[in-house]
Order: C-alpha cells, then structure tokens, then sequence
C-alpha cells in the first residue's frame, strides 16, 4: 500500500520538489512556458485572433508571422494555399483554454493549434511571461 502511495505521489511530489527548488535556486523549471503555433487564413483573421487572445490575457506575446505557402491534406487531396502564422508566448497551463478559445472564434473547421514546451531561455522574458499571464 505504501509503494502505491508513493508511486502515485511521485509526480506531485517531484512537482513540488522542482518548484521548491526554483524558488530557492531561481532556476527555470523547463517546460513552464510554452510557444503555441496557429494558422490563419489572412492577416484580418490573424490580427483578430491574436488581438482575442491578448484580450482574455492568455498570452503575453503573439507574433504575427508574414504570409507562408502551405501544402496539407484535406478531404483526401494534397492542397495549397497561403496562411498567416501567430506564435503565442504563455504559461503552459493555459494551452488547453488557449485552445478551446481558439477553436471557438477560428474560422477553420479544424485549425492548427500546437505547442512546444519552452527549455530554456532568457530568465528575465520568462518571468515577464508570468507576470502578464495570470495563473490558472
């Protein structure tokens, strides 16, 4: 029972110890913060999802990247069109109501919204990202 216990503690235990660590050591907690990846068909949509999310304060920064060729499947065929890029800078908590948001107002019937763990970076942007990004 014990080793049960401990087995299924062991992540928030782990958690715990990470951030206690943080917090006396002032390193970064890789993975804290993450960068999210979403496509838009043009600049119009873009800026509004963008200006959308900065609105709800689920990020702290959004890139918007300028017009890229994209090719992709859809329905079975290989497509191609142009697209807008934003690159959204936030807590890694908020990627799940990042996305359910996005997908709410996103014209695309399946848009693409990813995201990768930050490692490493800059300490101060990093904490600059928590101070605008209220947590959970």
């Amino acid at each position: 029972e014990v080793l049960t216990l401990l087995v299924l503690m062991y992540p928030l235990l782990r958690g715990l110890a990470l951030h206690l660590h943080s917090a006396v050591t002032g390193s970064y907690i890789p993975g804290t913060h993450s960068i999210a990846f979403i496509n838009c068909l043009n600049e119009q949509i873009a800026r509004d999802i963008a200006r959308a999310i900065m609105d709800k304060k689920l990020a702290a920064y959004v890139n918007i990247l300028p017009k890229s060729s994209a090719l992709y499947f859809w329905k079975g065929e290989v497509e191609e069109s142009t697209e807008i890029l934003l690159l959204v800078k936030t807590r890694t908590s908020k990627i799940g109501e990042l996305s359910n948001y996005v997908r709410s107002i996103h014209p695309f019937e399946i848009p693409e919204i990813i995201s990768l763990p930050i490692d490493q970076g800059n300490p101060l942007y990093l904490r600059w990202i928590e101070e605008n990004v209220p947590r959970d």
